[in-house]
């Protein structure tokens, strides 16, 4: 997230990303979107995203991070409908929560379809991600002002946490084998039982 990027005060954001995400909820398809995206995570899940979370369980975990993404979403679609520029839209998230906002956007139909109907952007660049997300910054005071709540610790680590939790993680991975956590391995299979 730049620094130079000119954002709207956290109070409008809450505001604005809370109507936004009480629409989201009254969609028909809203149930679909949530169920779907359950379902994607059991398909796409990094070495370097849901990990990070203590004792995670797909299982167990999916759906309170549903509810983080579709909230993250909010409020960086509140961004864009404010400021109509994408950068500044482009908030930062914790890494658990941006894989699971990645599963809610894979279910293109449906959040193309909702988007069209509310008349929203839920915005969400790969090229303008920067994984810094601490705990009391600007995405906090826009979640705190959206009325949710406090962020949920368990999914919402701080980016100094994340990366001490990724290298214990990498040293784990590597006895399996596996490097770059999770971007590598020299496996060919070919002595693997049948």
């Amino acid at each position: 997230m730049s620094t130079n990027t000119i954002r709207p005060a956290s109070r409008e954001v809450g505001r604005r990303a809370a109507e936004i995400l009480s629409s989201i909820e009254a969609d028909p398809d809203y149930g679909r979107l949530v169920t779907s995206t359950k379902y994607y995570a059991d398909c796409w899940a990094t070495f370097t995203g849901y990990p990070v979370i203590a004792r995670w369980d797909l299982e167990s975990d999916k759906h309170a991070l549903a509810v983080e993404a579709l909230r993250a979403l909010a409020l960086k679609a509140a961004v864009y409908d404010l400021t109509h520029d994408e950068v500044a839209a482009e908030l930062l998230i914790a890494l658990p929560v941006d894989e699971m906002v990645h599963a809610v956007l894979a279910q293109h139909n449906i959040v193309s379809g909702l988007q069209a109907r509310l008349g929203v952007l839920l915005p969400h660049m790969t090229d303008l991600e920067e994984f810094g997300w601490e705990p009391g910054d600007y995405t906090s005071d826009c979640y705190a002002a959206a009325g949710w709540g406090e962020m949920n610790p368990r999914y919402w680590v701080g980016s100094a946490e994340a990366k001490r939790r990724l290298a214990l993680l990498d040293a784990e991975y590597r006895k399996a084998g596996v490097r770059d956590n999770g971007r590598s391995h020299m496996h060919d299979f070919a002595l693997a039982a049948a």
